[in-house]
């Protein structure tokens, strides 16, 4: 026993932290890595980033209805754990290797594993307790602490290897800290035997071929018909994409499916399944918004916030290239124009922020301007150049293939915008690595091309808003700047900081006899975050829509009011679960917890794509009243959620 919790709640809870750890080293760079233009990310259109952002966070959360059902039944909760844990690891270590085709199947394999681990690691928590023991609660807070270290430390750990090994790299790391997460479960593995149950099947329990005849193949089904159905019906660039109707379609049967397992249950588990139901969509709008944090407030952190800070260390700050200063404030230094160089053409340059150049783009970019020298890296290291000189011609080159090799369309993105892609084949090896060299008062420089239109967004925009010129940097520097996906920490920092205060608050008021029950917490934590997006409209307002940036300030503050709210919500979400479900069907009901959080994380994907095409007090607004209408409808339910809660002596 430590501090009054049974012993395996720490083994379980270091379980989890690495495997957070890992989980949102990855997330907090995923959508910054598929989206990206200028460190060499896979460059795909802001919409299609977030619907892959989306998607994926759905899928991972949609997984555990199948895992949960597998433990319950044949695995136990141990082994689906460990199961799940390889499947993560393997994946990371895929995506680690170049190539969409690495990318995808890694994707595919950590939603895969995800499912077996995720529900049946929470079941774990809840089961080292003894029914009625008034300090699950508290355990499911410690627990998810635990979750938090890992998600902090996540993103510092991301920022850092990004920055010094580059994005592939992030993955490997990623993969890594799972294992570590494997090797402490499995060294405490008679521990946790009181946590496990043998798999056992109820003769009354839905077969898995039922499962696969009315649930998994018309859920299959309606999702098709409902990707054709969109790709038809819906008008070019419409807000609403095929894969996420699909999607959408595709959850209609499984959701139909855990309504009829509350009405046609037995009279003695009736009402605590049913109790869930409120309980699900209230999670399902809770993460819809929280897990904005990984889109929508991701490419607010990188677009409209002011990332200057002397708080984040040098190797969690990155170069502020061209696009950060197109709506940088009036006192923010702008780079030296000869710290760029234009070319012509702006597929060139998407090819060298992409760093995908073939021969033919080199020469076309080193054509623009007489005196420039491309200078290949791996000659480089071979003369005199300084250390200092060297780091800051690596920051500034580009992978060179064979002419042939890379592919560059024009095309529109979902939004009608101009959009140039670049393509490489999966496996495709770079001949060289180069930078393009200036002279400027007698020292070479490495510049970062642009085209024309990117370089008057710096120069042109600022001369019209404020009628002067810019501060200049020295040639050859750009401002440092803390990696956008840092913000994210705020998060799981405030969940490290507040939860002994919430639960020291919490549970005063029960020594005082006022305590508050497991349903009122979910309803304010709901209220909490509305709360939170009307700080983000006010926010919105003061940036002018979006043309100037604000202090991180409004970020913060985001953070900090919502993570009150998910303190109030996510763990008693996951403890009523435990409690109000019977004990045979405990990992089927918390994939059901998983199931709904997966219908939020779609729509945090739709909402992070759709961003740029609202004004930003709109687009808060709206998910504030959503959040609203929410916590309202639980609100109305509080006498019934209380009677079943206290039906089950929880």
């Amino acid at each position: 026993m430590a501090l009054g919790h049974p012993k395996g709640l720490f083994p379980l809870f270091f379980t989890e932290m690495w495997e957070r750890l890992a989980f949102y080293t990855m997330l907090g760079i995923l959508l910054l890595y598929t989206t990206d233009l200028e460190r060499g990310g896979l460059g795909l259109p802001a919409a299609d980033g977030n619907e892959i952002y989306g998607l994926y966070l759905a899928f991972v959360y949609f997984t555990p209805f199948l895992g949960g059902m597998i433990a319950d039944r044949f695995l136990g909760y141990r082994r689906a754990v460990v199961l799940g844990g390889l499947l993560m690891s393997s994946g990371l270590f895929i995506m680690s290797k170049p190539g969409v085709l690495p990318f995808t199947t890694g994707l595919a394999l950590l939603v895969i594993g995800n499912g077996f681990f995720k529900p049946n690691i929470s079941v774990m928590v809840g089961n080292i307790y003894k029914p009625g023991d008034p300090k699950r609660d508290a355990g499911f807070n410690i627990f998810y602490m635990g979750i938090n270290i890992g998600a902090f430390t996540a993103n510092l750990l991301a920022a850092s290897v990004r920055n010094e090994l580059g994005w592939l790299w992030t993955f490997r790391i990623a993969g890594f800290g799972i294992l570590v997460g494997l090797l402490i479960l499995i060294l405490h593995w008679r521990v946790l035997e009181v946590a496990d149950r043998r798999p056992t099947r109820d003769p009354e329990d839905t077969t898995f071929g039922t499962i696969l005849l009315k649930i998994l193949l018309p859920a299959f089904g309606m999702g098709i018909l409902g990707y054709f159905m969109a790709k038809e019906l819906l008008p070019a660039g419409s807000a609403l994409r095929p894969a996420v109707v699909s999607f959408l379609a595709g959850m209609i049967p499984v959701i139909i499916f855990f309504v009829r397992l509350g009405l046609t249950a037995k009279p003695e588990e009736k009402p605590g399944l049913l109790a869930l139901l409120p309980i699900y969509i209230a999670g399902g709008t809770f993460f819809m918004i929280l897990h904005l944090n990984g889109s929508a407030m991701t490419q607010w952190a990188r677009d409209n916030t002011n990332r200057q800070t002397q708080i984040a260390p040098a190797f969690m700050q990155q170069e502020a290239l061209p696009r950060y200063y197109t709506n940088a404030g009036e006192d923010t230094e702008r780079p030296d124009p000869q710290s760029l160089l234009i070319v012509g053409s702006s597929s060139v340059a998407r090819m060298y922020g992409l760093q995908r150049m073939d021969e033919s783009a080199v020469e076309d970019a080193a054509a623009s301007e007489p005196l420039i020298e491309v200078v290949d890296l791996e000659a480089v290291r071979e003369t005199e150049v300084s250390p200092e000189v060297l780091t800051q011609w690596q920051d500034r080159a580009t992978n060179v293939y064979q002419n042939g090799i890379v592919t560059v369309e024009e095309t529109v993105d979902s939004h009608g915008a101009p959009f140039v892609s670049v393509e490489i084949p999966d496996g495709a090896r770079p001949i060289r690595r180069v930078s393009f060299l200036r002279e400027v008062e007698g020292t070479q420089i490495a510049v970062y091309l642009v085209d024309e239109h990117s370089f008057s967004e710096i120069y042109d925009n600022y001369r019209q808003r404020y009628g002067k010129e810019p501060r200049l940097l020295p040639p050859g520097r750009f401002l440092r700047v803390a990696n956008s996906e840092l913000y994210q920490s705020f998060n799981p920092l405030f969940v490290i900081l507040f939860t002994p205060l919430i639960v020291a608050f919490f549970g005063f008021l029960v020594t005082k006899g006022r305590g508050i029950s497991t349903a009122r917490k979910v309803f304010y934590g709901l209220v909490l975050t509305t709360i939170s997006l009307l700080i983000m409209a006010v926010a919105g307002l003061l940036s002018d829509n979006g043309t100037v940036k604000v202090g991180a300030y409004w970020l913060v503050s985001f953070y900090a009011i919502v993570t009150i709210g998910e303190l109030c919500l996510s763990p008693m979400g996951l403890s009523l679960v435990t409690k109000l479900s019977p004990k045979r069907l405990v990992g089927l009901a918390m994939g059901g917890w998983f199931l709904a959080t997966a219908f939020g994380n779609n729509f945090s994907g739709f909402f992070g794509g759709i961003q740029g095409r609202m004004t930003p007090v709109s687009f808060f607004l709206v998910l504030a009243a959503m959040a609203a209408a929410s916590s309202l409808f639980i609100y109305l339910l509080l006498p019934k959620l209380d009677a079943a809660i206290k039906k089950y002596g929880a």
